[in-house]
């Protein structure tokens, strides 16, 4: 039996899927892609004004009325409320850290005054503030190549984007600066895969079980409950990011104003097994510190 696995069709969402469909392999299943195109892919306009789901709901349509067995999203686009019709797993995660590509090698400590930094991201755009005030963020769409083509004609300095993006496609050792995630907060679940299946599948439940990381799961699931909690979609100016530290999990999230000019964390440690409980209280401690005034 051979499982179809539903994918965006741009090079990074494909070559991520081909790592899926090996992983899959290597335990007997058989799998092939199937793409399918989404309301992100056609849409340019910045993803904070189409809405959360812009890149996972038409793969969750297919999904569900079985046009493919499988869908493979990047676990940051997803709705932060679970959805029962599926059963959800992360593989082994990437680098979840952001970087910079910049002209002439340079980090953003470098930059010159005024210089042009593109991304659309409010939760980049207000940690890059938070370090250079005296920069410009430009907002930015398109896939890998398109972004960092921009940078080499000039049109802008820089622009920031996942690391674990540009290591699946071949290209890491481009970045010109790779972020420390404690300074530059990650996204939720950033460099992390979400792998659905419908729920009252069994074979193909099996099969996900079968190539699962529950550590990255759990940990994944955990920073997007901070995100969750404190009612803020994945283009909000939130950032979570985990470690594994001594053998525990330890959390760190930040609400950033969009101007760089106030920022909020909070951070907790413990088992990984109480990740939830632990990112319930940072999501609190941020809502007691006033998130909500930030984010509103």
């Amino acid at each position: 039996m051979s499982l179809t696995i539903g994918t965006r069709g741009s090079l990074l969402a494909t070559t991520q899927t081909g790592h899926v469909r090996d992983a899959l392999a290597e335990q007997g299943v058989e799998a092939e892609l199937h793409i399918v195109t989404t309301q992100g892919d056609v849409n340019m306009a910045p993803v904070e004004r189409i809405g959360v789901g812009v890149f996972t709901q038409a793969l969750r349509e297919a999904l569900a009325n079985g046009e493919c067995d499988i869908a493979v999203h990047s676990f940051k686009d997803l709705p932060t409320e679970a959805d029962p019709r599926f059963h959800l797993v992360v593989p082994k995660r990437a680098d979840a850290r952001d970087c910079l590509i910049a002209r002439d090698g340079l980090s953003l400590e470098e930059l010159p005054s005024g210089a042009k930094i593109g991304t659309g991201a409010p939760r980049r755009i207000s940690q890059v503030k938070r370090i250079r005030p005296d920069v410009e963020c430009v907002s930015l769409r398109g896939n890998i190549d398109t972004r960092m083509g921009k940078v080499a004609s000039g049109e802008l300095d820089a622009v920031v984007l996942a690391y674990a993006g540009l290591e699946r496609v071949g290209r890491g050792a481009e970045a010109t600066q790779v972020f420390d995630p404690e300074v530059f907060v990650p996204a939720p679940a950033q460099g992390a895969l979400a792998i659905e299946c419908r729920a009252d599948d069994e074979v193909a439940c099996a099969a996900l079980d079968a190539i699962a990381d529950p550590w990255a799961t759990q940990a994944a699931q955990a920073e997007r409950v901070v995100l969750n909690r404190l009612e803020a979609g994945c283009t909000a100016p939130v950032a979570v990011g985990s470690q594994q530290r001594d053998g525990q999990i330890a959390l760190h999230a930040v609400v950033v104003s969009l101007d760089g000019s106030t920022l909020l964390s909070a951070q907790a440690q413990g088992d990984i097994s109480d990740a939830e409980q632990l990112a319930e209280g940072v999501a609190q401690e941020l809502i007691q510190a006033g998130a909500a005034k930030i984010l509103d």
